[in-house]
């Protein structure tokens, strides 16, 4: 592991708006995520082949095709944690979390009625410190296996089924 730093989650804004429905949350935004300034920016990330798949749309490839798929399909993208020390993109490294203001951000966004979490440390922390913010009555949440490139042992076509199963 390397050097720890103090992180926040101010340079990538939530990706949302008022005809979202779904809320996609991961851990944290990678070092590579962090450096294109968009949600699940590594390049071996399948986040973006998952949905375009789901939906047998073109893969994005530029930001603005991502979004534009993201928001043709009512999906939002943030993550669980606002600010923490982290060590690379090392989820296990990840502590000192300040959370991301959750009843806010349904309150401003009353359109979301599903949320994803993205991977096992997502679901960790959402559970810790997100869960007991949310309308389980209103909103159903669904806990889905990481994209991440560290999770190469899922494939693609799993994956895919997997997410098609909440997204749809």
């Amino acid at each position: 592991m390397g050097e720890y730093q103090h992180i926040t989650h101010e340079s990538i804004e939530p990706f949302i708006n008022d005809d979202s429905k779904v809320l996609i949350l991961g851990s944290f935004p990678s070092v590579k995520t962090r450096e294109v300034g968009f949600y699940y920016g590594h390049p071996q990330n399948r986040f973006y082949k998952v949905i375009s798949n789901i939906f047998k749309e073109e893969l994005p490839t530029s930001i603005e095709s991502k979004k534009e798929l993201l928001n043709k399909h009512h999906i939002a993208l943030y993550d669980v944690i606002y600010s923490c020390d982290i060590s690379n993109s090392e989820d296990s490294s990840i502590r000192n979390v300040t959370p991301i203001d959750i009843k806010e951000l349904l309150l401003k966004f009353p359109n979301i009625n599903r949320i994803i979490v993205n991977g096992n440390k997502a679901k960790e922390l959402f559970n810790k410190y997100l869960l007991k913010d949310i309308d389980t009555q209103n909103i159903d949440i669904y806990y889905a296996p990481s994209t991440s490139p560290a999770n190469a042992k899922m494939s693609l076509d799993v994956l895919v089924e997997i997410y098609k199963q909440f997204i749809i």
